[in-house]
C-alpha cells in the first residue's frame, strides 16, 4: 500500500469547511427492549461526546460498553432514545440520513456482513460511492469506476477486481471496506476494529495509512473504535472510555489514556506506556 497515495485520495464533500463540532453528542441515552429479559436494556446512558473538525478520535471499552452503539450514533445510522445527536452540523431526526451518510466513510463488520458475499472487489468498493449497501448503477458514471480502480490498488488490491468479496480473506476484507469508505470522499471516516482479523503487516500498514492521512489533510476527522492499545495511530489526539454504557474518561489523549483510567475500565491493573508516539499495555 502507498501511504502518500491513500492520503491523497482523500476530499471533501458538501458538508466541509463548516464552524461548529463534527459530532455532537449531547445527554444521549439508547435503550433496546429485550424480548428475552422482559425488560429495557440500556446501551448508553447519558452520554456527552464533542468531536472537533480535524481531531482523530480513538474509542475504547470492553465488549458490551457501548462503543458500536456510539459510533453507529455518529454514522448517522440508528436514533439515540433520549438526548440530541448532531453529525456534520445536522441534527438527526431532522435531516435526511441518507443524504447525511453519503458525507461519512464507516468501516465495520455489520457493513461487511451486508455485502453480498458473491459482489466482486471492485462493485463492493464501487457501492461506497454513495454509503449504501445496494449498487445504485444509475447513480454511478465513469468517474466512480476510476475511483474505485484507483483505491483498488492503493490498498493492494488491484489484483483482486473480480474476486467475490465473501472469498476474500479476513485482512483482504478489511482492506476492502476501507477502500469503500474512502470512496464518497469522507470528511468523518468511522472505523470499528479496523485491524480485526489482519496479521501484523497488514495493521503495521493500516495504522501507518491511519496516521500519513491525518497528517497530510488537517480538515479529515477520523474515530477508531479498537480493544488494542497497538492499534492507535500515533496522530490520535483524544480518546474516549466507555464502561457499561457511560463514559469513564474523555479527553487529550495523553491525560485519558492513563494507566489509571485503562486500568479502571478493563477491571485489569496495566500500566500504558507510550514510546515513539504508539502505546501499548502490561499488566502492573
Amino acid at each position: 500500500m502507498s501511504i502518500d497515495e491513500l492520503a491523497s485520495t482523500l476530499g471533501h464533500g458538501p458538508y466541509g469547511g463548516g464552524s461548529g463540532p463534527v459530532v455532537a453528542v449531547d445527554e444521549v441515552t439508547v435503550f433496546r427492549w429485550s424480548t428475552a429479559l422482559k425488560q429495557r436494556v440500556v446501551l448508553l446512558e447519558d452520554v456527552d461526546w464533542r468531536v472537533e473538525r480535524g481531531e482523530h478520535w480513538v474509542m475504547m471499552g470492553p465488549n458490551g460498553a457501548g462503543k458500536t452503539t456510539l459510533l453507529h450514533l455518529a454514522a448517522a445510522d440508528s436514533h439515540a432514545s433520549e438526548g440530541t445527536v448532531e453529525v456534520l452540523g445536522k441534527r438527526l431526526g431532522r435531516t435526511d440520513m441518507r443524504a447525511l451518510r453519503e458525507a461519512i466513510g464507516l468501516v465495520d463488520a455489520r457493513t461487511s456482513r451486508a455485502i453480498p458475499s458473491r459482489r466482486p472487489v471492485l462493485e463492493t468498493i464501487e457501492s461506497g460511492a454513495f454509503n449504501s449497501i445496494a449498487l445504485q448503477h444509475q447513480r454511478l458514471d465513469e468517474s466512480h469506476r476510476d475511483r474505485a480502480v484507483e483505491l483498488m490498488d492503493v490498498v493492494g488490491l488491484g489484483d483482486l477486481a473480480t474476486r467475490a468479496f465473501g472469498e476474500c480473506s479476513q485482512g483482504e476484507r478489511q482492506r476492502v471496506l476501507l477502500a469503500r469508505a474512502l470512496m464518497p470522499s469522507p470528511e468523518l471516516l468511522l472505523l470499528d476494529e479496523p485491524a480485526s482479523g489482519m496479521d501484523l503487516p497488514s495493521r503495521e500498514q493500516l495504522v501507518a495509512a491511519l496516521d500519513s492521512m491525518a497528517q497530510i489533510d488537517p480538515g479529515l476527522t477520523t474515530v477508531t473504535v479498537t480493544h488494542h492499545l497497538e492499534e492507535i495511530p500515533p496522530t490520535t489526539t483524544h480518546a474516549l472510555l466507555l464502561k457499561d454504557g457511560k463514559v469513564l474518561a474523555r479527553g487529550a489523549v495523553d491525560e485519558a489514556l492513563s494507566s489509571e483510567n485503562v486500568s479502571a475500565c478493563f477491571d485489569l491493573p496495566v500500566r500504558v506506556h507510550r514510546n515513539g508516539g504508539r502505546w501499548s499495555a502490561a499488566i502492573q
